[in-house]
């Protein structure tokens, strides 16, 4: 597993707009459908990255604690499943059924919504203000597969909770780090 750092793509950044099939329901989701009054959170994730799987209950408890708070919450693959076939549509409609995300768990098969994002690494966070300009991109928290440090989703959590109680989210803020996003050859 090749440890890739997410890219910090510039804060005030306008999140790029996106409609891709989500893998439960066959419908297409667009940005304006998942974003929260207060804010929005896309994650870059996939289902065979260990870095992933690590945090997975994490992002379960993420996607169920926020969007009652006004947070709109969505995830997305982008693998190229040619060469890792457990990120297939079905799969990751499995792994969403078997989890219950409860957000759209979307698939960007021509890959130019992760380029739009400039995401990196699975998985790599993104947080948009009201006003869908970035506010976040970096960790869920300091844990990683084999460091032995818990899984609380601490830096992710402190921007969200920030942007629900309208304060500044911390312009200090530490790259994501997980498998590198597997580009179409």
């Amino acid at each position: 597993m090749a440890k890739t750092e997410s890219t910090m793509l510039p804060l005030g950044t306008p999140a790029p707009d996106f409609k891709l099939p989500d893998t439960v329901s066959g419908k297409d989701i667009s940005l304006e459908d998942v974003a929260g009054d207060r804010g929005t959170l896309v994650m870059f994730i996939c289902n065979h990255c260990p870095f992933v799987k690590h945090v997975l209950d994490e992002l379960v408890r993420l996607g169920r604690d926020y969007p009652g708070q006004g947070i709109g919450v969505v995830a997305i693959s982008s693998n190229d499943v040619t060469g890792y076939p457990q990120d297939r549509p079905e799969r990751m409609a499995d792994l969403a059924r078997d989890m219950g995300f409860a957000f759209p768990y979307l698939y960007d098969e021509s890959q130019n919504t992760a380029r739009a994002y400039d995401a990196a690494c699975t998985p790599d966070f993104f947080v948009f203000d009201a006003d869908r300009k970035l506010v976040y991109r970096g960790q869920l928290d300091d844990s990683r597969p084999g460091n032995g440090i818990e899984v609380t989703g601490k830096d992710l959590r402190a921007a969200l909770d920030a942007l629900v109680e309208g304060q500044p989210v911390a312009k200090e803020q530490k790259p994501s780090i997980g498998c590198n996003i597997k580009w179409k050859g």
